[in-house]
């Protein structure tokens, strides 16, 4: 093996040219680095392999993205097939099959239409935001240009829609450049006084909700939110009640629903979408990350017919101007069709079912963990906070996780697990251990007394 071939020299080349997300780069650049870069060659099934050899389970699906495994056959073939027939053109004044085919399946699943499509989480959210807002203007109700989120809430950070985020790290740096959004307190579950349950606290952040909009109705466009998990807060999760009460209350003050569905849709909380576990029909939803399996990026906003119909007239103003150059790219497309053809030939809602539950018992040690809090699943999402003093907990765990051979990355103080639909149960076992002994591992640094790390994000 030459030194090209080394994690050490793929480093030092990224390092020196490659500016990393989600990330304070001092911690990946300094001696004995906080946050050592992986250099990875190849990845397979759950498996990431660096360029040294060394293998590494994917216990969070690469940012919750991969459903089926990396380099899944059928999603591979799809591909190629694609790329041989059309790699690109411009939705603009075009179409082609797998755009209209996967815009009817889309469709068909959500009860909802006219798919709008874009690269990425965050500008499903700005597009949702958008339609909404004009909307409304075209209705000629231009006063009704406001939002309102819930309280911890993520859907992106791009301008549009950090604005309905409530997280300060991602948020406070920008605030001069941001119309922010009202917020609401989340339902999150663990927030329970005595004597409640999770419906009951839905029930109270729901009151909250009907109070706000009570008095803002009049200038509110939307009501966007994560459905059943709240992922960014720390896997905060909610009773579907919470949902059903806010359908009843965006229909009550004429306040469009918005479901971001972004992590969550697609199997991950035991229902394909996460909303139809309330019975309800949102006004738009923004899907990507598990869209095309992990592999391409791709991202869409399906509405009502409603709401298509209050663009569509003479006027070219009138119409929903937004535009990205890769709008329904052909081959994100045939990767997302994959997907769904693989949700169900694998019949995936219950083989995951039975993956979750053995997945449970294998994690029960860690659950059951005297320094952990609020052990929680919900479908494949599971979550466990940890009573530390560490204030880089995050950090510290994330890289004895990898020591075990396991991806996994705290966000603050609550470690979570979302690994690919595709785990096997050695490999679940493999996981489990690797989260349990880096958990031991890390509050033995804390035991220790272990100095206060360089400052930087805890984040997903």
């Amino acid at each position: 093996m030459t030194p090209a071939q080394t994690n050490e020299a793929w480093t030092r080349r990224s390092l020196a040219s490659v500016w990393h997300p989600c990330t304070q780069m001092k911690l990946h650049e300094a001696d004995g680095a906080a946050q050592p870069l992986i250099p990875i060659a190849r990845a397979e099934g759950v498996w990431l392999h660096d360029v040294e050899g060394h293998r590494i389970l994917d216990g969070i699906s690469s940012w919750w993205v991969n459903l089926f495994g990396h380099g899944h056959p059928a999603i591979r073939a799809a591909l190629v097939d694609q790329l041989g027939r059309l790699d690109h053109v411009m939705l603009a004044g075009f179409t082609h099959a797998p755009v209209v085919e996967l815009s009817e399946r889309l469709g068909a699943l959500t009860g909802l239409g006219h798919a709008f499509y874009a690269s990425d989480g965050a500008s499903a959210t700005e597009i949702a935001l958008k339609m909404s807002a004009h909307y409304w203007r075209n209705a000629g109700q231009p006063g009704k240009c406001r939002f309102v989120g819930v309280a911890g809430g993520y859907h992106g950070e791009t301008v549009g829609a950090l604005a309905v985020t409530d997280i300060a790290l991602f948020r406070e740096a920008y605030a001069p450049l941001l119309r922010l959004a009202a917020t609401v307190p989340s339902p999150d579950a663990r927030q329970a006084a005595p004597g409640e349950d999770a419906a009951a606290v839905a029930e109270r952040a729901a009151a909250a909700l009907g109070d706000w909009l009570a008095e803002h109705h009049a200038r509110t466009a939307a009501f966007i939110v994560e459905p059943l998990v709240q992922c960014a807060a720390g896997m905060a999760m909610h009773h579907p009640r919470y949902l059903q009460r806010a359908r009843e209350l965006c229909d009550r003050y004429r306040v469009h629903l918005v479901v971001d569905e972004i992590a969550v849709g697609f199997g991950r909380t035991g229902t394909l979408f996460a909303h139809q576990q309330a019975g309800i029909r949102p006004d738009f939803i923004c899907l990507s990350k598990g869209l095309t399996g992990g592999t391409l990026p791709l991202s869409a906003v399906l509405t009502t017919d409603a709401v298509y119909q209050a663009f569509f007239d003479d006027q070219v103003a009138r119409g929903f101007l937004h535009s990205h150059s890769y709008t329904g790219n052909p081959l994100a497309c045939r990767a997302a069709l994959a997907t769904l053809a693989l949700l169900e030939q694998t019949d995936a809602l219950r083989t995951n079912a039975v993956t979750a539950e053995l997945l449970a018992a294998q994690f029960a040690p860690l659950s059951s963990h005297p320094r952990v809090r609020h052990a929680r699943r919900q479908g494949m999402i599971f979550a466990w906070d940890v009573a530390s003093s560490l204030p880089d907990f995050a950090r510290r765990y994330a890289r004895h996780a990898l020591a075990q051979g396991v991806l996994l990355r705290p966000i603050g103080p609550t470690l979570y697990a979302m690994p690919p639909y595709v785990i096997s149960a050695d490999e679940g076992a493999h996981l489990a251990r690797g989260a349990l002994a880096a958990l031991e591992a890390t509050l033995a640094e804390e035991t220790a007394g272990a100095p206060r790390a360089t400052a930087g994000a805890d984040g997903v």
